[in-house]
Formats: C-alpha cells, sequence, structure tokens
C-alpha cells in the first residue's frame, strides 16, 4: 500500500467514525424530547444546514426503541472530534434537566 492509498484509507475511517459520532448526538437529541438541528445550529450559528446531520436523523429511531446514551458518553464522542461548541450546547441542555 502506498501512502496515498493510506492518506486514503485513513481520510474514509476519520469519516466512517464522524457519521457515527453525529448518529450519537442526533439519537441522542431525540431520546431527550430535543430538535438536533437546532442545537446544531445554536452551537454553529454561521453555518448552513449540515448533510451529515441529515442523513443521521433520518437514521434515528423512536426514543422508546434506542438504547439509552449516556450524557458523558456523548459529551466524551463530541471531545474526540473537537466539537466543543456542540458539547457547550449539549451541556446547558443537561443542566435544564437537573
Amino acid at each position: 500500500m502506498n501512502s496515498k492509498e493510506l492518506e486514503e484509507k485513513i481520510i474514509q475511517h476519520y469519516q466512517g467514525e464522524e457519521k457515527m459520532m453525529i448518529l450519537v448526538f442526533a439519537q441522542w437529541c431525540v431520546n431527550h424530547d430535543l430538535d438536533p438541528e437546532e442545537l446544531y445550529l445554536r452551537a454553529y450559528p454561521n453555518q448552513s444546514s449540515n448533510p451529515a446531520l441529515s442523513e443521521a436523523i433520518e437514521l434515528t429511531v423512536p426514543k422508546e426503541e434506542a438504547g439509552e446514551i449516556a450524557d458523558q458518553t456523548l459529551l466524551g464522542v463530541l471531545s474526540l472530534f473537537g466539537n466543543d461548541d456542540l458539547a457547550f450546547v449539549v451541556t446547558e441542555e443537561i443542566q435544564k434537566r437537573k
């Protein structure tokens, strides 16, 4: 495998992991009766719609069918991808529940 192929494989892996992070975020929102797009726009007001988020929302299931996603799990996943602004908005929503 040459360096170009290795680079492409790493990028594909990262993109796959990023999609999983977005799906975890979207499902967590559904589980807590929150709108993932609204939270995303609060975190990133200068960005237009996010196609990956729209795709993830389509893959979510009703909260009655979903497994629980712990708050700290979501925050950890967001942190891994450097989504600090989104993690901040999520933390605000967590505080509202308490």
